[in-house]
């Protein structure tokens, strides 16, 4: 062999390892790795789980969102989960876009309950520029507070989405909801592309990400794996990961789903503790039919935000004594 050729080949042989060493670092996570940590052992998850979340954060500091419908129901989609879709029969009436006092007061009431972050969701497919105009004066407002601001408000244009940024917005939210493979059976009129789509669009604007998505939605633990790892290979990660159990609501189609067991809701908040070390990882909604124990235990497995307040959108949450005493008793602090 000459040694031309021998270059070459060292050569070839070098592109193929860095093409593979990159292709190994877009996917930190393949869905193998992290089936492989849902079946570990209960107490060994934890253990881990607590390890990695004492490396990166105070263990006994949790942070408190607060989130507010500012105009609820009438979308056109037909998430199987969501009363606020015009599909189904749920009681929920349309309504329009709040004024800016009353966002501003509900913002100075989240304040005063210790909340640090102001979420304001719209049930939007996708707003229209002029929607966004008005969602960025709120922005504003919610920012002179002192609060962080969040929105979760559908589909984002980049026009759009750099609006929300020069308002002050400081983190989108738009889930993925579940795995690739088990989006369809639970949404058909968007599809799992367009939420990765607007997802590039906040991040190019600037903006932190809120990304998550729900569990007890018939789907198996593999595809908890996928929705799972579908988070942890996004580059960045989501800064905040949401992670909720189906609040079943009568008239929507997933309405008499069997219901997860609690334990396995443990399981995914550990998982998705270790496998994004840096997010917050939100105990989201569902909390409110969940015993103290259980709460414990997601605290104890890396949940270290939660949705502070008496209504999620249109669903309950425990109302924020209720919070106060379970805080007490854990020795939790606000974060």
């Amino acid at each position: 062999m000459s040694q031309q050729h021998h270059t070459i080949q060292l050569v070839r042989r070098a592109s193929a390892q860095a093409v593979a060493a990159a292709a190994a670092e877009q996917q930190r996570w393949p869905v193998d790795a992290v089936a492989a940590l849902f079946e570990l052992p209960f107490n060994d998850l934890l253990w881990r789980a607590q390890q990695t979340h004492r490396e990166y954060f105070d263990a006994n500091e949790v942070q408190r969102s607060t989130l507010l419908s500012i105009k609820t129901g009438g979308c056109p989609e037909d998430c199987g989960y969501c009363p606020q879709s015009v599909h189904y029969d749920t009681g929920v009436e349309a309504g329009k876009l709040m004024d800016v006092q009353v966002v501003v007061d509900a913002a100075k009431a989240a304040v005063n309950a210790g909340a640090t972050r102001f979420c304001m969701g719209a049930a939007w497919r996708e707003p229209k520029d002029r929607d966004v105009e008005k969602v960025a004066v709120l922005v504003k407002e919610v920012k002179a507070l002192g609060l962080e601001t969040c929105c979760t408000l559908g589909m984002l244009s980049k026009p759009q989405a750099q609006t929300l940024r020069e308002a002050g917005l400081d983190y989108y939210n738009h889930n993925l909801d579940t795995a690739p493979e088990a989006y369809g059976r639970i949404i058909t009129t968007r599809d799992y592309q367009e939420r990765l789509d607007t997802l590039a669009n906040v991040r190019e604007a600037g903006m932190s990400v809120c990304c998550g998505g729900i569990v007890g939605m018939g789907e198996s633990r593999r595809e908890r794996a996928g929705l799972v790892a579908q988070l942890a290979n996004m580059d960045p990660y989501p800064e905040s990961v949401p992670i909720n159990e189906l609040v079943q609501v009568e008239g929507t189609p997933l309405h008499g789903t069997d219901q997860l067991d609690p334990l396995e809701f443990v399981r995914t908040i550990a998982v998705a503790r270790i496998t994004m070390p840096k997010a917050r990882v939100r105990l989201s909604a569902g909390r409110q039919e969940m015993s103290e124990a259980v709460q414990a235990l997601c605290f104890l497995a890396g949940a270290n935000s939660i949705f502070y307040g008496e209504k999620l959108l249109t669903t309950g949450n425990p109302d924020v004594a209720r919070d106060e005493a379970l805080f007490e008793k854990l020795g939790l602090k606000a974060g």
